[in-house]
């Protein structure tokens, strides 16, 4: 069984090594060590999108253990936890991806920043062609949250089939962990992979 001791490195580190382990290697287990339930969670969501098993557990009070078990090696029971883990996958070539990096709209004046954002997100909602996919990091991740005013837009693109998709550590950052009310927390690297296989980014 191979292992890798990511405690104390931030994300998409987790996340990246273990892809590249799991590439490299044919049939067997990968045991995947960190430090926060974040980087479990987007271990397992990993996991659903390679189509491998993963099973995630505390081993103490700052360490966390996911385990991969790939090809043969994989058990029989289908349905363990990272089936019921958030999925977490490549948007498909050729879609449009929406990335809001902010709660605000350009710079200079944040009172007509947030107004021109509102906008913004209405206005997805009014496109012909949906984007595929709604980004959101730093500050943008506050859209997503409780009391945000664009909350019902947002809910209106995930009702129509959007992903929303907020950075985890930002929400982390800001407190907001527990206050996202639409879409699911994501990392670093799904981020950067969204982008990279856009047909085009559509920003603020």
């Amino acid at each position: 069984m191979g292992q890798i001791d990511a405690r104390g490195q931030a994300c998409p580190l987790p996340v990246v090594r273990a892809k590249k382990a799991l590439s490299a290697m044919g049939e067997g287990v990968l045991e995947v060590l960190v430090d926060n339930e974040t980087a479990v969670h987007n271990l397992e969501a990993l996991a659903k999108t390679l189509k491998v098993e993963a099973v995630g557990e505390k081993r103490g009070e700052d360490t966390f253990a996911v385990t991969f078990s790939k090809g043969a090696a994989a058990s029989d029971g289908q349905a363990g936890s990272a089936a019921s883990c958030p999925a977490v996958d490549p948007a498909p070539t050729g879609g449009r991806v929406a990335v809001i990096p902010s709660e605000f709209m350009g710079s200079g004046d944040d009172e007509l920043g947030a107004v021109l954002m509102k906008g913004f997100v209405f206005a997805l909602t009014q496109l012909d062609e949906l984007p595929e996919t709604v980004l959101m990091y730093n500050g943008g991740v506050k859209l997503a949250c409780t009391g945000s005013s664009s909350l019902d837009d947002l809910r209106t693109l995930a009702e129509a089939g959007v992903e929303i998709m907020s950075c985890g550590t930002c929400l982390n950052h800001y407190g907001l962990a527990e206050q996202l009310e639409v879409g699911e927390a994501t990392n670093m690297y799904v981020i950067v992979e969204k982008q990279a296989s856009a047909r085009g980014i559509i920003r603020p």
